[in-house]
């Protein structure tokens, strides 16, 4: 097993390795041949192997300059979708707080959670609103 491991090794040194923009490819790969599969889609599973095919050449290729620059790029494009999502996985799992809107600036406000109807002020704008928490 040990011998299988080095020659893999070997096999891999100089080559690129997987990234975000692999991953995310690789789960888009997935999502579609599940959506391709539900709806009988003739020819699904080929159109679904193209996404898995560009994270493979990806991950094998040698030309590390070119495929850090496609990862950059893509980092940068999606950072407010990553970010949106982080904010959103981190209110989920904040369990003794609540989130609103201010309705005049639409910051968002966390206020503390089983106080019932409580009175907001917002401290960037000043307005205040009436919410349950």
């Amino acid at each position: 097993m040990n011998g299988i491991m080095e020659k893999f090794r070997q096999f891999m040194l100089g080559r690129y390795g997987n990234d975000l923009l692999n991953t995310v490819l690789f789960i888009f790969g997935a999502v579609v041949s599940v959506i391709c599969s539900l709806f009988r889609i003739p020819f699904g599973s080929l159109i679904s192997l193209i996404p898995y095919g560009i994270a493979v050449y990806r991950m094998m290729s040698k030309n590390y300059t070119k495929r850090s620059e496609e990862n950059r790029k893509f980092l940068e494009i999606s950072a407010p979708w990553r970010a949106f999502i982080m904010k959103k996985l981190q209110q989920f799992q904040d369990k003794g707080h609540r989130y609103y809107s201010c309705p005049k600036c639409h910051n968002t406000l966390r206020v503390p959670r089983y106080r019932g109807k409580i009175k907001i002020s917002c401290p960037h704008c000043g307005k205040e609103f009436i919410k349950k928490t």
